[in-house]
């Protein structure tokens, strides 16, 4: 492929737009940041918030810990934080930069008892209303499609900025409909390394700093912990341990930032940690990392465009099925091996529902990373799962689709489901 190439430059671009950084859970982070940004609109710290959230914004915030908020959780911290701490031009580091004082005065404006969360009636699954009162002044700011995408801001009954009804590419996105498995194949081999050098040598350092963070230190449910102590130190075992304590510390309010991908942290992690781990144990060169980088994170956007930002179908699963692709690559694998590696993957774990942001995310990560693996190591054993063989279609393109199809329209219900019990339970 070649640098002029519209899809090399498509391909590259889809990389710059996505592979960004961001501390925290992403979609507390977006809330933080929506608030930061009415809060700077506003002039003021706000008397009155209303925060109206889609179901899958409250199901992804309800359980994770926000950082720099001294273990607080929940839409009212996030959007407390935003408020008192938030820097709005630093996007979704938002609340990179908090002071003790700062902590203190979150939990405090949190305790005042001034926001109100609501659950928005929208067809959007990513949607976020913020409206913020003070006296007879007000700023109404939305987000729509993906956690940075401002779409409409209304100031006391003048709307001062409004995109309309249109699709999440015109909103600022790249299309994503060039991608294809072959030809991410193709624009890895040929890519300049210099194009992407910075995009990935930031991915590399940012995520593997927090993995080795969760290993060495107490988050979560310590499931690479777990990994490492019970089944050893192999780098199949590696791979999987070190993103599930990426993970961990990152559900856990861990302050370090991550490089995402689809706008999940988790799947930025879960598409480039084992990648790493294994261009560690292969000894290869950064070069080659590189472009094992480039195939596991196009190929995780590529699986995601089918299916949506948010779903019921775990994220996790199409990053974890990249990776396996990615370490494909590093052994020398081409179309065949790699297509074959996802077709596989794919068809053991896509049933792996998402219930929500937590510390039960690390051990799904485990579980994608570990299906991704054998994906791979089963092609090189002669072994495969063909068409029809569940949702496995005639080649990757169309079990790609199908693994679309069951995570953005099969899933629908699941998802009311998944919600309705994490809303109605108590513990």
């Amino acid at each position: 492929m070649q640098q002029q190439d519209h899809r090399y430059q498509t391909y590259l671009q889809i990389l710059r737009e996505e592979l960004v950084p961001a501390m925290g859970c992403t979609e507390p982070i977006a809330i933080a940041y929506g608030a930061a940004k009415a809060k700077e609109l506003l002039g003021m710290v706000p008397e009155k918030v209303i925060v109206q959230a889609s179901a899958n914004i409250i199901k992804n915030v309800k359980s994770v810990i926000v950082p720099n908020t001294n273990g607080l959780k929940g839409i009212e911290a996030a959007t407390s934080i935003g408020i008192i701490a938030g820097k709005p031009e630093k996007i979704l580091e938002v609340i990179s930069q908090v002071s003790e004082e700062e902590k203190k005065m979150t939990k405090k404006f949190m305790d005042s008892g001034c926001i109100k969360v609501e659950m928005a009636d929208t067809p959007h699954t990513f949607d976020l209303i913020i409206t913020m009162y003070y006296k007879q002044s007000y700023i109404k700011l939305r987000i729509t499609d993906y956690h940075t995408n401002i779409v409409y801001i209304e100031r006391n009954g003048a709307v001062i900025y409004d995109i309309g009804g249109v699709n999440a590419q015109k909103k600022g996105l790249t299309d994503r409909g060039l991608l294809n498995v072959k030809d991410i194949i193709d624009f890895a081999d040929s890519v300049l390394i210099e194009d992407v050098r910075d995009i990935l040598a930031r991915q590399v350092q940012y995520n593997y700093a927090i993995a080795r963070e969760g290993i060495q230190n107490n988050y979560g449910a310590n499931i690479g912990k777990v990994l490492l102590k019970t089944y050893g130190n192999n780098v199949k075992n590696r791979a999987k341990a070190m993103a599930a304590a990426a993970s961990d510390a990152r559900m856990s309010g861990c302050e370090l930032p991550v490089i995402v991908n689809s706008g999940s942290g988790n799947q930025g992690i879960t598409a480039s940690i084992p990648v790493i781990e294994y261009a560690k144990e292969l000894n290869v060169t950064d070069d080659k990392l590189y472009r094992a980088l480039v195939i596991s994170n196009l190929i995780t956007i590529h699986q995601k465009t089918r299916i949506g930002r948010l779903s019921a179908f775990c994220g996790a699963v199409c990053a974890g099925c990249a990776s396996g692709t990615g370490i494909a690559y590093l052994y020398g694998g081409g179309y065949q091996e790699i297509a074959h590696t996802l077709v596989n993957s794919i068809a053991i774990v896509s049933g792996i529902v998402c219930d929500g942001a937590k510390p039960s995310c690390a051990a799904k990560i485990a579980a994608s990373v570990d299906a991704g693996i054998l994906g791979y190591h089963m092609y090189k054993e002669g072994q495969q799962f063909l068409c029809g063989d569940g949702i496995v279609a005639k080649g990757v393109e169309n079990t790609i689709e199908n693994m679309g199809r069951l995570g953005r329209n099969g899933m629908k219900e699941t998802d009311k489901e998944i919600i309705r019990l994490m809303l109605d339970k108590t513990c």
